[in-house]
Parts: structure tokens; sequence; C-alpha cells
């Protein structure tokens, strides 16, 4: 029979097998994989979308009008895998406190080369690792040389591995500092940080105006609810703020020396709360694709403020899961299910 992989170390699946194979949450969890490794994926994914050999149309967004839920639907190709892919969010509660959430995140791949399914997986891990691998990203090509000092706000998914992921592309960052409301949440920061930096600590700040004109680096993944606005005459000369969640006021945009998007186009369908009274954005100066492919700067002074906005690019959702996918395969995880029989 002739046969065909989903990569090139991935468990080999037939050529006719038209069953899906489905990784849930749990199927996930035990995969091993270092940070190292999901920040080169990552990597590698914006540099083949900015050589032009992959696609990421812009995401597509539905909100009712009185905003307890969001969903989205994004679909990309990545060109160095051959892969197609075609991930849903959906988002219920955001009128009400975190505990009271939820959220679904799915991602399905298809081979392009055969024209099969290769699997359709929980996202939430993916997204988990994705996002703050992005921002790490980010803070290296944008931060002002010599940055020594982070602060990270918010101590939800994406704030718990925020400073693991920014060690791993600035090993040379000294003072890690931590702003948020929830205690279980500062414990599981400290905790995550530990676990991959054992001789690492983190500093909980109260004061959020001194930490953030003491900060080189501010990556904001605060929640909806937070109190966290971290204004522009707060920032000291050079600082780099990174907007993932919530936490930076709309004057860190409007009033930055320069502007990073992951992608002009999303920044202005899912960052509107950034926008100014008249609802307008500044001028993006570039997006990060060119920055990481070396085609533009990300900085171009020492002492220019720069604002980040870290949206979801699906190219990397594929890429990353992708990774996974093989990870799984590898180990013979998850269910085949015979949908299109």
């Amino acid at each position: 029979m002739t046969r065909t992989t989903v990569a090139s170390d991935a468990q080999s699946i037939s050529a006719d097998d038209t069953t899906l194979r489905v990784l849930s949450t749990s199927d996930l969890a035990g995969l091993d994989i270092t940070l190292a490794d999901v920040v080169h994926t990552v990597e590698g994914a914006y540099r083949t979308l900015a050589a032009g050999q992959s696609d990421n149309p812009r995401k597509l967004t539905v909100k009712p009008g009185d905003g307890h839920s969001v969903s989205y639907a994004m679909l990309g190709r990545d060109g160095t895998r051959n892969v197609v892919a075609i991930k849903t969010s959906y988002k219920h509660g955001l009128d009400k406190g975190r505990d009271e959430q939820h959220y679904y995140t799915a991602l399905t791949l298809y081979d392009d080369v055969t024209g099969l399914p290769v699997a359709m997986m929980d996202c939430g891990r993916i997204g988990s690792l994705r996002t703050p691998a992005v921002s790490a990203l980010l803070a290296r090509e944008c931060a002002r040389p010599g940055a020594r000092s982070a602060l990270v706000i918010g101590t939800g998914t994406q704030g718990r591995l925020a400073l693991p992921f920014l060690l791993t592309t600035m090993p040379d960052l000294e003072r890690l500092m931590l702003f948020g409301t929830h205690s279980d949440g500062l414990t599981a920061v400290r905790e995550q940080l530990r676990s991959h930096f054992p001789e690492r600590d983190v500093e909980i700040v109260t004061d959020l105006r001194t930490a953030a004109a003491d900060a080189d680096i501010i990556v904001a993944t605060a929640g909806g609810h937070t109190p966290a606005a971290v204004e522009a005459e707060w920032l000291r000369p050079g600082a780099l703020s990174v907007l993932v969640g919530h936490g930076l006021a709309p004057s860190t945009l409007q009033h930055a020396e320069r502007v990073v998007a992951t992608s002009e186009a999303q920044m202005k369908v899912t960052g509107t709360d950034m926008a100014d009274e008249d609802g307008n954005f500044p001028a993006v100066d570039t997006e990060f694709p060119p920055v990481i492919a070396g085609i533009t700067p990300g900085r171009r002074s020492p002492q220019e403020r720069i604002f980040a906005y870290n949206s979801g690019l699906v190219v990397t959702d594929i890429a990353l899961g992708h990774r996974f996918a093989q990870l799984a395969l590898d180990q013979g995880l998850g269910v085949r299910v015979p949908l299109w029989q």
C-alpha cells in the first residue's frame, strides 16, 4: 500500500485513510515540548509568511450586541509543511467573572499534498504556548539594547508563561515583575517560572505606575475586568509595551513613537478598545513578519517608545498544532473518527 506521512518525523498514515484523528485536551497535555522548540516553530511560521509561502487571511468575528460572547474563525495555509487548517474560537461569559467564563477552541489540519485529514485537536494548549512565544519574540526584536527589566500584567493563562518565554529569548533579563489581582494566579505564575527556571523568582508589585516606569518591557495579558491601565506618560524612554489582552491604556498606542503589529488588520478588529475617541488607530509602522525576517527593523533608536500588538496569526497555530500532531501520532494518541465514511 502506498503510504505518506504528515511530516518527516511523524507516524505514517495510510494514503487512503480519511478517518479524522481527534486529539483531546488530555492527549495534548502529556506531550513534552520545550519552550525553545515552541519559539523555533513559531518563528519559522513568521519567516515562511514573510517569504510569501503561507497564507493568513483576516479572521472572521461574530459578537452579539450585548457582548456576552465572541467567536472567531481563522483559515490558513502553511507553505513549509503543506498543511491547510481552520481554527475556531468561542468564548462565552465575557460579562461575568473569570471563573464563570467558558472558552472552547479547536484546530483541524489537512495535508495539502495528499488531500487527507491529519487531525482535529483542542487548541487551548497550543494557544497558551504560541501567544507568549510571540510576545517573547516581539521583545527580542523590539526591546531597547541592554534591556534588563520586564513587567507582566495579569496572571491568567497567558500571564503564567510570559516570563519563562521572555527568559528563553532574552536570558539577560535581571528584574522580573508581576502585577495581578488574583492570589492563586500570582502563585501559579511563580510556580511556572520556577518549573522552567528554578533559580529565578518574580517580584510581586502593587504600585503599577512605579513598576511600569522601571520596566524596559511590559507584557499586558490581563482579562477585560482588570483595574490595570498603564498610561503612556508612565513609560520610560525606550520602553516596549506588548499588548496581548488588557492592562495598557489607549495612550500607550496613541502616543507611541513606533507601532508594531503581528497583523494591522486584526488589531483593528480585536483591539477596538485601544482606538481613540473617534474610533481611529494610528498607522502601524511595520507588521511583525518582516521584522522577524530581517526586512524591516523592529526598533529604530534606543530611546523610542514602542507599542506592539500581539494578535494570534493562524499560521503560528498551524505550525505549532502540526508539531503537536507529529508528537501525538508518534505516540499513537487520539481517537480515529470515521467522519466521512
